[in-house]
């Protein structure tokens, strides 16, 4: 039989060995794949999403006369003239000569010689 002294150590050390600390991630590792998810989720979200704004931004910038032009709206015409830093004018009927005055950021793409688009604002959405 064991001394009153040797019992309480014994049992002491039995709580004190099942008790020890976590590792360096115990109370982490559950997040690590939160973690994960959430860098996939920047790099194919807001980098791809800031790789688009910036190729619509060059298109909208590199805007001259005579471009072809479709509007968000889905009116076509052909930039007359654009002046300032937001607003260009486009022709939309060549008979009457009508025009219009729009901002830049309302125009969707440019159309180039051969019928296709180039630069298309709307590319990523479909």
């Amino acid at each position: 039989m064991l001394s009153p002294l040797a019992q309480i150590s014994c049992s002491l050390f039995a709580q004190a060995k099942g008790t020890e600390p976590p590792g360096m991630f115990g109370l982490a590792s559950p997040l690590i794949p939160f973690i994960l998810i959430g860098v996939l989720f920047y790099f194919m979200i807001f980098r791809t999403e800031r790789r688009r704004r910036a190729e619509v931004a060059s298109m909208l910038d590199q805007l001259k006369k005579n471009d072809r032009v479709v509007t968000i709206g889905g009116i076509f015409g052909t930039v007359v003239n654009v002046s300032g830093s937001d607003e260009v004018t486009i022709r939309v009927d060549e008979n009457s000569n009508t025009r219009l005055r729009v901002q830049r950021s309302a125009i969707a793409r440019v159309i180039t010689d051969d019928g296709g688009t180039t630069k298309d604002k709307d590319k990523d959405k479909d």
